[in-house]
């Protein structure tokens, strides 16, 4: 069966009109056109959704039961997402597609799904948006593990806030464990993790075990290489500010470092973000 797409944008198309963003001054082309109906009846292997904007909704079908060969087709497409590098970056982490008005998708061909990387460890200084493309990475998962190796903040309405916020913008269908034993959760994993983060983790251990640090540190790195199920990491990048002023700072900016490059070592995928833009390593 053939399906002719007639529109993939937004309501008001893309370029929308009048505005002056970046994305809107120099759209795809293709993209233009605002979303029309297809004159067709869909097979059940074709998916149409704003994926762009609620990824979560396509992990909503995903544990549903909706087949990975399944082509996932992203409409209602506009200046939200910033420009069509950044869209297909996206979709290829969702396994879904953009496709140009007048395309012809040819459903007996292979969808744009595609096995995630086994681990990944995503790097950020402070505010950088690390976290945020963490989550970005595992949004259309169906099922996933949100691991917190920091306290809860009950005694420091800052840092509550900080988690809170997080908190707030995950999916709502993740499951939360929080735990300092990354090396017990990794190996006994059921469901993708995203770890956040590992700068938490180095402080907190240093702190409540220093003698048993290291030790700890080659099992996370070993139960990091042999995890078998689908993991991303968060980390600080310690090493491109000033040397900190105290010992206790110096110890843990080596410490976290060395961690880092074990576990980037170890890694299918490794990317930098600086001010939410994505440098992969």
């Amino acid at each position: 069966m053939e399906v002719v797409f007639l529109g993939t944008a937004a309501p008001d198309g893309w370029a929308a009109p009048g505005c002056a963003c970046r994305s809107c001054l120099a759209p795809p082309q293709h993209h233009r056109a605002p979303l029309a109906t297809v004159p067709a009846e869909l097979p059940p292997d074709v998916v149409l959704l704003d994926v762009a904007t609620l990824p979560e909704r396509l992990a909503e079908l995903r544990r549903a039961g909706l087949d990975g060969s399944a082509h996932v087709v992203a409409v209602g497409l506009d200046h939200r997402v910033r420009s069509l590098d950044e869209l297909e970056r996206r979709l290829a982490l969702w396994g879904a597609r953009a496709v140009p008005d007048g395309f012809v998708l040819d459903t007996s061909a292979p969808s744009a799904r595609r096995p995630m990387p086994r681990r990944t460890l995503v790097l950020g200084g402070s505010r950088s948006g690390k976290s945020a493309e963490a989550e970005l990475r595992l949004a259309a998962e169906p099922y996933v593990t949100y691991v917190a190796t920091g306290p809860s903040g009950d005694d420091d309405p800052e840092w509550a806030a900080r988690v809170a916020a997080h908190r707030e913008r995950r999916p709502a269908h993740w499951r939360t464990v929080e735990s300092t034993d990354l090396a017990e959760v990794i190996a006994g994993a059921e469901t993708p993790l995203l770890i956040d983060g590992i700068g938490t983790w180095v402080s907190t251990v240093q702190w409540l075990d220093p003698d048993g640090f290291e030790s700890r540190c080659d099992d996370l790195v070993e139960a990091w290489r042999q995890a078998r199920r689908p993991v991303v990491a968060v980390s600080d990048e310690v090493g491109l500010g000033v040397v900190p002023a105290t010992t206790s700072g110096r110890r843990f900016r080596d410490a976290l470092g060395r961690v880092n490059q074990r576990l980037a070592a170890e890694s299918e995928e490794v990317c930098l973000v600086v001010a939410g833009r994505v440098m992969r390593l």
